[in-house]
């Protein structure tokens, strides 16, 4: 019985060492990745001003794994009627297959989007908008963010806290094609983080839409050109390559056929409730929890030689605590119905990035990023 996760982020990983704790040792794992590091994506934006968290959000993946095997490689193509993978150094055969892809960068066809819009996906990419960043800074110059959902959001804050840093004076501006900040979040956590966003002196220009880009600027629907030194796209997201760019629907128990399952950000997951699942790390992570129960039941069934038996499955039911983003030095939290900034967001958005390392099992890279974030700059002897 061959077991196969596809993608090693918040659902990948977080799935894998459920499996290799809960299935029998009969059952093989294998976890297929393009790189043999997990990136702790949600605090990536952080390497744009401090480069050297790099090492504490990477985290080695036979590392933290016990008895699955890791095959660095590209994910080309899934047969689910033949049950083959493609990879770029071969294929793969898979009894029981978890998509867990992630998403790509959405540029909806804009002209020259994808070219002169930086990303932030990778740990080069906010090495990238860091030197770029720089360079404008230097010369006066304007920094433009394109979407101004959390994660445009963080990055803005990040280049506005840069710039204070540098001692620079470049203008930093946030488009929105939508009616205002976060638009898939509540009202309140929306205008408390436009409001931070204004205290970083970052101009918010909402129900402002871009349509194409060019080395020298920005192209808006208004007929508007802005020039721009720096453009960060952060504009939404898309299925990964090998699925077409398609994100799958799946219902809360993740099934996508009779032997995979399709979660995290590389899906469109309706819950148990018939609710939308946002594309995001917490929800990737609970989903994991779900897909790990569900595929030690049907792998339990085929290991006992019932092919045919359907087992009952587990449904996935989304209920968030709360969601928290950091904007420069300052955060903003909503927990229930009560928004949190100052001190007690800060402290909340530090302890998920500790929380996150510690629960994939890397203690030393948890301790690595506490130390970075409740401990003062001044204090420190590494910088």
């Amino acid at each position: 019985m061959h077991v196969v996760v596809l993608g090693a982020g918040y659902a990948g990983l977080t799935l894998t060492r459920l499996l290799e704790a809960d299935l029998p040792e009969e059952a093989e794992i294998t976890l297929v990745d393009e790189s043999p590091d997990h990136l702790v994506q949600h605090e990536l934006h952080r390497v744009i001003r401090r480069p050297e968290l790099a090492a504490a959000i990477t985290v080695g993946l036979p590392e933290v794994l016990e008895r699955a095997t890791v095959r660095v490689a590209r994910v080309e193509e899934i047969d689910r009627d033949e049950r083959v993978v493609s990879l770029s150094t071969g294929a793969l055969s898979y009894d029981v297959a978890a998509i867990c892809l992630g998403a790509r960068t959405a540029y909806y066809g804009l002209e020259g989007v994808p070219e002169h819009g930086i990303p932030l996906k990778r740990l080069a990419h906010a090495r990238r908008i860091r030197r770029r960043a720089l360079e404008a800074l230097r010369d006066d110059g304007r920094i433009v963010v394109g979407g101004a959902g959390l994660s445009g959001v963080q990055v803005a804050g990040e280049l506005a806290a840069l710039a204070r840093e540098e001692r620079g004076s470049a203008s930093i501006e946030v488009l929105e094609q939508r009616e205002r900040v976060a638009p898939g979040f509540s009202t309140d956590f929306g205008d408390a983080i436009a409001r931070a966003l204004e205290d970083d002196d970052i101009e918010i220009r909402t129900g402002t839409a871009v349509v194409g880009a060019d080395e020298s600027g920005i192209r808006l629907e208004s007929g508007e050109r802005l020039p721009s030194d720096l453009f960060v796209w952060t504009g939404g997201i898309r299925g990964p390559d090998a699925l077409g760019g398609d994100r799958p629907a799946v219902d809360g128990d993740l099934r996508l056929d009779d032997h995979a399952f399709a979660l995290g950000d590389a899906a469109r997951v309706v819950d148990a409730d018939g609710e939308a699942v946002p594309a995001s790390a917490q929800a990737a992570v609970r989903e994991a929890r779900t897909a790990a129960e569900n595929i030690e039941r049907l792998v339990g069934a085929r290991l006992d030689g019932v092919e045919t038996f359907e087992p009952d499955l587990e449904s996935f039911t989304f209920e968030s605590p709360g969601w928290v983003v950091s904007v420069g030095d300052d955060a903003v939290a909503t927990v229930g119905s009560q928004i949190l900034t100052g001190r007690p967001a800060k402290a909340l958005k530090a302890s998920v990035g500790v929380g996150y390392l510690s629960g994939v099992g890397d203690a030393g890279n948890a301790a690595g990023f506490a130390y970075r974030e409740f401990v003062p700059d001044r204090f420190r002897r590494d910088r």
